[in-house]
């Protein structure tokens, strides 16, 4: 990425991250990590129902189709929607490391419109650790997973503990997922969240 901040460079003593041994397996459909997520969930009529799998490493492969709703200027995809894309794709990553972390930084490069009824390829990967700062890349692709870059974004994610989103979050909402049945969605529901 180009003139990235010095907030993005992992210092010199960072460390490589590593999968953690529970993560999803390669190839493994992460699906949402809570219904009404704008990002990945399904409750969201105009959210971007974005799919992401799990990559070799600690990458992560995703997609999502451009709507209608999604656009900014005539028949393109609006820039804060892309970014939104871009961060929930870098989110993801924190699922193979079983760490529950939110953006602190995104850096975003618009490289080439993105139209309407476009499936945009991302592909993201952390690139290193330091304490509870995990820094990770991202790229955006149109045309197929090797086509043209369309969008890229540098991101730092902060490791945080639950009380992040219990002391901040709507009561109602974080009640409803706290009290849901499901043991599984109820523990993602606070994974991956800004």
């Amino acid at each position: 990425m180009s003139g990235t901040s010095a907030a993005l460079t992992p210092p010199a003593d960072a460390v490589a991250p590593v999968r953690h041994p529970d993560a999803p397996a390669p190839g493994e459909l992460l699906g949402a990590h809570y219904e009404h997520c704008f990002g990945c969930g399904g409750g969201q009529p105009h959210g971007l129902h974005l799919m992401a799998r799990a990559g070799e490493g600690v990458s992560v492969t995703a997609e999502f189709t451009v709507q209608p709703a999604h656009q900014g200027a005539p028949g393109l995809a609006h820039g804060g929607v892309l970014a939104t894309a871009l961060d929930e794709t870098l989110g993801s990553l924190n699922w193979l490391l079983r760490t529950i972390a939110v953006t602190g930084r995104l850096e975003t490069d618009f490289v080439r419109p993105v139209p309407v009824d476009t499936v945009l390829y991302l592909d993201a990967r952390i690139t290193a650790v330091h304490g509870r700062k995990i820094y990770s890349t991202a790229t955006g692709r149109i045309g197929g997973p090797e086509g043209p870059v369309a969008v890229r974004a540098d991101a730092l994610f902060i490791e945080v503990k639950v009380d992040h989103f219990i002391d901040n979050g709507r009561p109602a909402e974080i009640q409803a997922a706290m009290s849901d049945p499901d043991q599984v969605r109820r523990a993602r529901a606070f994974e991956v969240n800004p």
